[in-house]
């Protein structure tokens, strides 16, 4: 941003401080390393927003910024957009205008907080743009595409250099399903996750199982263990991976299966089918076109759209943008400095 006439600080929250989840992504894609690294760590959703949002608030005091830029929906946005709302700076919110129509995720909680306390709203995709006008916010909207999509033009080309971890594992192209869970509602109901980790199992062919640490935390409690890591098993379960390499298994996958927004999109931009275990996602065009189902977390479900579920043979709609979105929220945040 500097090039653009802006200075910019970077906040790391320490909202995800597994280093498989954090340090790995700065360096990876050659970042610089955060200018204020809060540390906060992991804990439940009011006290850790409750800490970052005085922490937040301290820098934002210290530093005393013209505009303050949130991304997305975690408790790290909500706490930046609450801590500059409350002390009178410019708010713009990155992602802006998703919804689920699910209040009980604390992702949609953190989304329209955010939008609400927004001055600037930038939106991924024209279904946000509705959502918000809707909500009667179009005054505060632009659509500049989706962020997502800036990086893998930016990155997959290095990927597909850098990244061995096919090789690695043995894979060949098309030939397995990749799978990933995090949302606490597989997670967090014991039921439910172990009737993912089941499906899994049963699916008959290689699945590479990329599991979050909160998942692991919760397969630790489940009463017996996991069947799934049984030797006979196909699935190979493998600790989180870094952005390049995420991006080569996504892109080298026969197929899906996850409960998380951003490889939702991945997947589409890759061309790559997608199940999504969750009753609802916030990325409806993925469906709508044809290259996303949502599922129950039930063995009957899973298997079923693993077995069934095809992408249409029409050419894919233009949904997120044309991969220059960044540029677009530089200028206009120039222009409103």
């Amino acid at each position: 941003m500097q090039a653009a006439g802006l200075e910019e600080t970077l906040v790391h929250t320490g909202q995800h401080y597994d280093i498989r989840m954090s340090d790995i992504f700065f360096d990876e894609l050659g970042l610089p390393d955060p200018d204020i690294n809060l540390g906060v760590g992991s804990g439940p959703h009011g006290w850790q927003t409750g800490v970052m949002l005085a922490s937040v608030e301290a820098t934002m005091l210290a530093e005393q910024p013209d505009w303050v830029l949130v991304y997305g929906d975690t408790n790290s946005t909500l706490a930046g957009a609450l801590a500059a709302v409350k002390l009178g700076i410019p708010l713009a919110h990155v992602e802006a205008g998703l919804r689920s129509f699910n209040r009980e995720m604390p992702e949609e909680l953190n989304r329209v907080l955010t939008d609400h306390s927004a001055d600037l709203l930038f939106c991924p995709t024209e279904t946000a743009v509705k959502n918000l006008s809707d909500e009667g916010l179009l005054d505060r909207v632009h659509h500049v595409g989706d962020t997502m999509f800036d990086a893998i033009r930016q990155f997959s080309a290095l990927s597909r250099d850098k990244s061995s971890i096919l090789s690695d594992l043995g894979l060949q192209p098309g030939r397995f399903v990749l799978a990933t869970t995090h949302r606490p509602y597989n997670t967090d109901d014991p039921e439910r996750l172990a009737a993912i980790l089941r499906a899994l199992d049963g699916l008959g062919e290689t699945v590479v199982f990329a599991v979050h640490p909160r998942t692991q935390n919760q397969i630790d409690q489940l009463q017996g263990g996991a069947p799934m890591f049984s030797p006979s098993s196909p699935v190979r379960p493998i600790d989180p991976v870094g952005y390049l390499d995420m991006l080569a298994l996504e892109e080298n996958a026969r197929l899906i299966l996850t409960d998380s927004g951003g490889m939702q999109k991945e997947a589409f931009l890759f061309e790559v089918p997608c199940i999504t275990i969750r009753p609802e996602t916030e990325w409806v065009e993925t469906v709508e076109a044809g290259w996303n189902v949502l599922v129950e977390p039930t063995e009957e479900a899973i298997h079923s759209a693993v077995k069934n579920f095809s992408p249409p043979d029409s050419p894919q709609p233009g949904i997120f943008g044309d991969g220059h979105a960044a540029e677009k929220i530089v200028s206009h945040l120039v222009s409103a400095c």
